[in-house]
């Protein structure tokens, strides 16, 4: 009987069930198990099924994943992690692979040679692994590798000034592809980042980036698991400020000692800037401008052309009409509802780009745009219009009634302050 406490993840080679790695719980899974998990695997695969989920009766879950027919994917949650769905998981299995094909290439990962070289070779990537696995239950708001959009935020009236020192700075040093990041976060890219990048690979040079975060700079080679999977780049990376680095993507040239004195060229004169921002980040993704209503208790906004996703988790409620006001819920406790109502509203009614999507919609005649959901802790809505997604939780005080009024305003505050 599966008795795994957390969320664990298993490699193996796809054609043997030889294990690679296995990483989460501190509980490994005795190695009968493992080899339960592949052989029921390939015995479907024997018998012309495709088996890629499940669920136990103490409510884990497992799912599978095959990539390029030389690696298997397993992900485990225990009963403890009843709460991660069936999508998370197999975004998280996605995220894993392209973590991989980002360090090593995917010629070292579809065609082995070697197996126990590819075995010390994978440990590069535990770093990037470990970081995907502790996202899946997150506090810090990111959303990204659920949502496979770039988290995002937006700097206050200075971000026109890190734009055009990031646009600068990037052609000076012969490059299309800048970014600039706060925390973890894209808060300025040139439009080539936005344009030629998939919102996958944005994803996983964030968590690259931040993996890296103890050094002043790097010069690190990288395969674009969409772009370029079989030819390395370039990835530079310089630390601006604790928290703050900027990055390019560039071939041989130029040398990371050329790159690093443009770096003072084009940033010494905006730390004050960066610090503000920095500032402001750890408070929220949206700029001051934007005020929420003291009833919304947590955001997910989705610019659905760009792929790009903003997360706000107000601290404190902003204008609450009494002190006899509920305190909040905490933090964490609500990014969850936030990522539970996501999953419940994408995997049963906005199911377009949803491959693990259910049978739920199947009737339906026409698309849908809101949903909402009423729980013992809040009131959720979702809005859909051609260019956004909106997910909204709200205090249970909001009349039912209310909520797409509510939900209309909120997007609209922010779209018109922001252009988002």
């Amino acid at each position: 009987m599966l008795q795994a406490e957390t969320l664990q993840l298993l490699c193996l080679t796809a054609s043997s069930g030889v294990p690679l790695f296995s990483r989460g719980s501190s509980k490994q899974l005795p190695f009968s198990v493992i080899g339960s998990l592949n052989g029921v695997h390939m015995f479907g695969v024997g018998h012309g099924a495709q088996l890629s989920s499940c669920e136990t009766d103490r409510g884990s879950r497992v799912v599978w994943g095959v990539f390029q027919d030389s690696l298997m994917l397993i992900a485990v949650s225990g009963s403890g992690g009843s709460s991660i769905s069936e999508l998370q998981l197999r975004r998280l299995l996605e995220n894993v692979w392209n973590c991989m094909v980002l360090v090593l290439g995917q010629d070292e990962l579809s065609s082995i040679r070697n197996v126990e070289r590819l075995k010390r070779d994978l440990r590069s990537c535990y770093r990037l692994i470990d970081m995907l696995l502790e996202r899946v239950n997150d506090e810090e708001g990111f959303m990204g590798d659920l949502t496979q959009c770039s988290d995002c935020l937006l700097p206050s009236h200075s971000g026109s000034l890190l734009q055009e020192a990031l646009d600068s700075f990037a052609q000076a040093t012969e490059s299309e592809f800048g970014c600039l990041l706060l925390n973890g976060r894209v808060a300025r890219a040139t439009e080539k980042w936005w344009s030629r990048l998939a919102p996958q690979e944005v994803v996983v040079l964030s968590v690259l980036v931040r993996s890296l975060a103890d050094a002043s700079s790097c010069d690190y080679p990288v395969f674009l698991p969409k772009g370029s999977p079989t030819v390395a780049i370039r990835l530079l990376s310089f630390q601006l400020l604790p928290g703050v680095h900027v990055c390019i993507l560039c071939g041989p040239k130029p040398s990371l000692h050329n790159a690093s004195e443009l770096v003072s060229r084009f940033w010494s004169t905006l730390v004050d800037n960066l610090r503000t921002c920095l500032e402001q980040a750890k408070r929220s993704c949206l700029p001051p401008s934007v005020s929420l209503r003291w009833d919304v208790q947590a955001l997910l906004l989705i610019n659905r052309d760009s792929r790009r996703a903003l997360t706000a988790c107000p601290r404190v409620r902003g204008g609450a009409p009494s002190e006899d006001t509920p305190p909040l819920i905490s933090t964490a406790r609500r990014l969850e509802l936030l990522r539970l109502f996501y999953v419940f509203a994408v995997t049963r009614y906005f199911t377009s780009q949803e491959s693990t999507a259910s049978d739920f919609s199947q009737g339906f005649t026409h698309v849908p745009v809101q949903c909402y959901l009423v729980t013992d802790e809040c009131k959720c809505f979702v809005l859909q219009s051609s260019q956004h997604q909106l997910f909204l939780l709200m205090d249970l005080s909001v009349p039912t009634f209310a909520l797409r009024t509510v939900a209309t305003q909120t997007l609209s505050a922010i779209t018109a302050s922001t252009g988002f």
